[in-house]
């Protein structure tokens, strides 16, 4: 059976103290339903995170990682970095690393190699820009995406792949695509990965929806049946607003 999974990426939002501010908060929040729940903080308090959470069920994931071991990389982590300090899954691919750091797919795929090496979970986004969609093309641009960065796995691979969809157009904008839009997409997409790895391994890729969650959105786009929960951006640095998602299950 498919992980329900809820996970907020924080950005480059909060300092240690609002940092630790808001992890008590997500501490003192009750949890109704079996969701993996996950947060993302800034790189410079990943550590500090993950010792503040033990005990709360709550997981501490990297917002990014390099594709190299070590080396001349200033300002660059490491899988083996993350993992020296507790860290054992990453998101990778997430639009604005595309877009103000020009990511592509042939970086994205050595990523996901490096990862996968050291035993790290990944969280992998990809989506389509309002062009795309209006244009009718978001089918072939979230294949191709998915394709070129993934499709050289093993299916057994997979078992530590979460799939995150990200309308672009939908990311910080206020804009949510419709909980029917989610479905078809995340739908294309498990068809997709069936297509090239058997519906066994597609049925059990968890995909989360990314694009302006909110508690009052939630509950119907979780309620899809290929949706399997969500990567929340601005709701998650509110920790009411969270666990309401988190619960919307």
């Amino acid at each position: 059976m498919r992980k329900q999974i809820v996970a907020g990426n924080w950005k480059m939002n909060n300092d240690l103290a609002q940092t630790e501010t808001l992890i008590a908060s997500l501490a003192k929040q009750a949890k109704t339903t079996d969701a993996e729940v996950m947060i993302a903080p800034s790189a410079t308090n990943l550590w500090h995170a993950y010792n503040s959470t033990k005990g709360t069920g709550i997981e501490v994931v990297a917002q990014n990682m390099h594709f190299a071991e070590n080396g001349a990389y200033t300002g660059e982590v490491s899988a083996s970095m993350l993992k020296s300090i507790g860290i054992n899954t990453v998101i990778l691919g997430h639009s604005e690393r595309r877009e103000y750091f020009n990511e592509t797919d042939e970086t994205l795929a050595k990523k996901v190699d490096m990862a996968l090496s050291k035993g790290m979970r990944i969280i992998f986004c990809f989506g389509e820009e309002l062009a795309d969609r209006k244009a009718g093309k978001e089918e072939t641009v979230v294949g191709s995406q998915i394709k070129n960065a993934l499709f050289h796995l093993a299916a057994a691979d997979f078992q530590d792949i979460i799939l995150a969809y990200e309308p672009v157009w939908a990311i910080g904008t206020g804009e949510t695509a419709t909980a029917e839009q989610a479905q078809d997409m995340h739908a294309f997409i498990r068809k997709t990965l069936a297509d090239k790895y058997g519906n066994d391994i597609a049925e059990e890729v968890s995909i989360l929806y990314g694009g302006s969650v909110k508690p009052n959105n939630a509950e119907e786009i979780f309620t899809k049946p290929d949706v399997d929960g969500g990567l929340i951006g601005g709701a998650s640095l509110n920790a009411e607003d969270f666990f309401a998602i988190v619960n919307a299950f």
